[in-house]
């Protein structure tokens, strides 16, 4: 994999990220989860008009890792505010907290060391940076791989919810990590 920059995601980054959004999306959805339910996902919430309102919003903050070509290969979504799930506000109990919403990266960046960990690093930084308490995040309880990658960057599991995917719910882990918490380095 060539050199990767991790940068915070530019108005003109829309396109780009929905392109990115559409090819990763899949790679984190439970083997149960049927192809029109994926691409009625991706058709509602991956679009470039989508990403255009994500990228003006200011409770929003996009950051991307970019190849040496200027590809985008992975990016992560914080969303401020408290969350307004009933579960995940049960569990996550120190506020102010901000949400990662998305977290993804290419298939040919798993396991490579470089991409996924400097935009986690970069992205808990930039989290911090805005003064809450704590980061969470919602994880599929199938997807081990993503849950030990958070764990790696000092998340722990605190809850649980729902997430409604096509025509079934789907069971997530709700993970927190504390402002003071560390995090390992490296990535997959």
């Amino acid at each position: 994999m060539t050199r990767t920059t991790i940068r915070q995601a530019r108005p003109t980054d829309a396109a780009a990220l929905a392109e990115l959004a559409a090819d990763t999306f899949p790679l984190a959805c439970p083997p149960s989860t049927t192809a029109e339910a994926i691409a009625e996902f991706i058709a509602t919430n991956f679009t470039v008009e989508r990403f255009d309102e994500h990228l003006a919003d200011a409770g929003r903050m996009l950051v991307v890792a970019e190849d040496g070509e200027g590809t985008l290969v992975g990016y992560t979504m914080l969303i401020a505010g408290d969350p307004t799930d009933t579960d995940v506000s049960a569990v996550v109990t120190e506020r102010p907290t901000i949400e990662l919403s998305k977290c993804y990266t290419r298939k040919a960046a798993h396991g490579s060391g470089s991409v996924a960990g400097p935009l986690m690093e970069a992205t808990v930084e930039a989290a911090l940076a805005t003064g809450v308490a704590s980061i969470w995040l919602g994880v599929n309880d199938e997807n081990a791989r993503a849950i030990r990658f958070y764990e790696k960057h000092g998340f722990v599991k605190t809850g649980r919810k729902h997430f409604k995917l096509g025509d079934r719910y789907e069971d997530d882990w709700v993970l927190m990590r504390s402002a003071g918490a560390g995090g390992g380095g490296g990535g997959s």
